[in-house]
């Protein structure tokens, strides 16, 4: 039979343990437990987006159909009110890219940052709202506005100008405040205001759609020229934001040229298109806009290419998809560009497809 001293040798003794003993006690030191999640964080995060998108689908009610008589009893020239449900949808599909564009974006830079500030979950859940919201509402052809979607924009707004502000003091803050080395490499300042233009957008065609076809106006001006010089103003603001970051690229490829030339030379189209008669036919500021629409899915490819050049390439995509050129940054621009047509339809009165 084994003894005692054939299973190896004994543990240390405690001292001090009991009365009377002597010398000092030994503590027993008990080691960290580690809890390890079953399921990764980032699942949970999309199960919520995804749990929260589909919530605000169903609180948008159901697909309805264009009514004769409209939703609330009034009547409206055929003409009229088909512009009108056209613009809106369209409006509709500009918010959705916008608000898709924010989701995979913020996603991607957050994860970078493995979510530090507990913030940073925020424009994931939102976007993904907004994106539900929206696609309702590109389904919708009913004139009346929903509340549910109306309030969702609103939210998609407020909360890009927070996340502005974040990114304005995350960038202040550092060693140089405002300086180029900062605005390059520290959060995209402008990044955030992508999640606002998908709420106004939104918001507008909640409002165009509600509006009185045969005169539909926005803040009291007429809709179709206010919605032109806000989307202007937008396709200006978008390419700011490319050109900060193609000039940190310090325009190594000449195809980064076109993000900080097309958009402003569409803008201006735009703009002169606000001036022109209700009715005109505005050929060259369409074309503007299928331009800047089809660059902004251009530039999904070339962002791809970049990637590919970077070490390891697409073999090691999970660390260059994070660090390489933002795939989802791009279809901003076309959603902008959609925005941008759905002016255009309410200042020539006439819908069109693609």
């Amino acid at each position: 039979m084994p003894t005692l001293s054939d299973r190896g040798p004994r543990p240390p003794e405690r001292r001090g343990g009991a009365p009377g003993s002597s010398g000092p006690a030994l503590k027993r030191r008990v080691a960290p437990v580690r809890v390890e999640a079953a399921v990764h964080p980032v699942v949970v995060l999309a199960a919520a987006a995804v749990g929260a998108g589909l919530l605000t689908w169903f609180a948008s009610g159901r697909e309805k159909r264009l009514d004769p008589a409209g939703s609330d009893g009034r009547r409206y020239a055929p003409r009229g009110r088909a512009v009108t449900a056209s613009a809106a949808q369209r409006l509709n599909h500009a918010s959705t890219m916008l608000a898709a564009s924010v989701l995979f974006d913020s996603g991607l830079e957050h994860y970078r940052g493995q979510f530090f500030n507990r913030a940073m979950y925020t424009p994931i859940i939102v976007s993904s709202v907004t994106l539900a919201a929206s696609l309702h509402g590109a389904g919708d052809t009913d004139p009346g506005s929903s509340r549910v979607r109306h309030g969702v924009q609103v939210l998609a707004g407020l909360t890009g100008l927070i996340g502005f502000g974040f990114h304005a003091y995350n960038v202040g803050k550092r060693e140089g405040g405002y300086s180029f080395q900062n605005l390059f490499y520290s959060a995209p300042i402008g990044a955030p205001m992508a999640l606002t233009l998908a709420g106004i957008l939104g918001g507008v065609a909640e409002r165009v759609r509600d509006a009185d076809p045969d005169q539909p106006q926005l803040g009291g001006l007429p809709a179709g020229r206010a919605l032109a010089l806000a989307t202007a103003g937008m396709l200006a603001g978008t390419t700011l934001e490319a050109g900060l970051l193609h000039f940190r690229g310090a325009f190594q490829n000449p195809a980064m040229y076109i993000p900080v030339s097309l958009p402003p030379l569409a803008a201006a189209l735009l703009v002169r298109a606000a001036t022109r008669p209700v009715g005109a036919r505005q050929t060259g500021a369409r074309l503007g806009m299928w331009a800047v629409s089809a660059m902004g899915v251009g530039g999904v490819a070339f962002h791809a290419y970049g990637v590919a050049r970077m070490m390891g390439g697409w073999d090691n995509w999970r660390q260059n998809l994070i660090d390489g050129p933002p795939l989802p940054a791009p279809p901003s621009f076309s959603g902008v560009a959609l925005g941008g047509l759905a002016a255009l339809e309410l200042l020539e009165h006439r819908p069109f497809r693609f």
